[in-house]
């Protein structure tokens, strides 16, 4: 028994995939957003769990609750337009 149609996936991913000393990795909607410690200080002192611990707040904002922190995917795709 095979299937000639592949179903739509239904789980969403979004996880923290990489936490280094200079920042992490996101991954929202299979596509992968670097969050430079430099540029979102309040990610400096946070543990691991409080950077893992995030929700969409809508399709294109990410937001930590515990680090009262928000970050729009259009300023980690394009910073150049998002001055801080």
């Amino acid at each position: 028994m095979s299937l000639s149609v592949l179903g739509n996936n239904i789980l969403i991913n979004n996880t923290v995939t990489n936490i280094t000393t200079i920042g992490f990795w996101l991954l929202i909607q299979d596509k992968e957003y670097f969050v430079p410690f430099a540029e979102y200080p309040c990610f400096k002192t946070a543990t691991v769990t409080e950077i893992q611990r995030f929700t969409m707040l809508s399709p294109t904002q990410v937001h930590w609750f515990g680090l009262d922190c928000d970050i729009e995917l259009e300023a980690l795709e394009k910073p150049q337009n998002f001055p801080l």
